[in-house]
């Protein structure tokens, strides 16, 4: 059985609501890769935008490497190991981090993609109530992950793939059966 899960994909794919439903249905305790980055902005006291994440996002890995975000999340992780068993990683964002939760983890780390059609996403981001998008935010958004964090990987390598355009029931749906597979293998 998997002992930690992560969730990969775009932004408006879906991720958070696979780490609720996921969270719910196994008891598992999350560990948020973004919250370092939201972490940092605090810290210097700028405001929550598209751009600040970015430019954090950007300078971190520049100064502390590609997978400075599971770096500095391995003790929460393995912090979750130990007294629970299990972790879901909400948000892993670059192949340097796939590699280094391999490294660790092996065979334990399961990656699940979730994706939907730009637009959904684009939809489903204007509406969002915390750090909504623009379809514009989220193609700029997009483009950089891509080209500057190495996002793409984590998803084409990802061991189960979802497609979310439809409802949160089918969503849900979906990851019930892939939750049967992992906790049955």
């Amino acid at each position: 059985m998997s002992s930690v899960i992560g969730l990969v994909g775009l932004s408006g794919t879906g991720k958070s609501e696979a780490s609720r439903f996921l969270t719910a249905t196994g008891k598992l305790p999350i560990v948020y890769f973004g919250d370092v980055v939201m972490t940092e902005i605090r810290a210097r006291g700028l405001a929550v935008t598209p751009e600040n994440e970015r430019r954090l996002r950007e300078e971190l890995r520049a100064s502390e490497g590609m997978a400075v975000m599971a770096k500095r999340k391995l003790p929460e992780i393995r912090a979750s190991l130990a007294s629970g068993g299990k972790a879901l990683i909400d948000g892993i964002y670059s192949y340097s981090e796939l590699k280094l939760l391999r490294a660790e983890f092996g065979d334990t780390l399961t990656i699940i993609a979730i994706h939907a059609a730009r637009s959904v996403r684009a939809s489903r981001l204007a509406k969002r109530p915390v750090r909504p998008l623009t379809r514009d935010e989220m193609d700029a958004r997009d483009i950089a992950e891509i080209e500057n964090l190495e996002k793409a990987p984590p998803i084409a390598l990802a061991d189960y793939h979802v497609v979310n355009d439809g409802t949160l029931s089918e969503l849900e749906t979906a990851l019930s059966r892939i939750y049967a597979a992992i906790t049955a293998a």
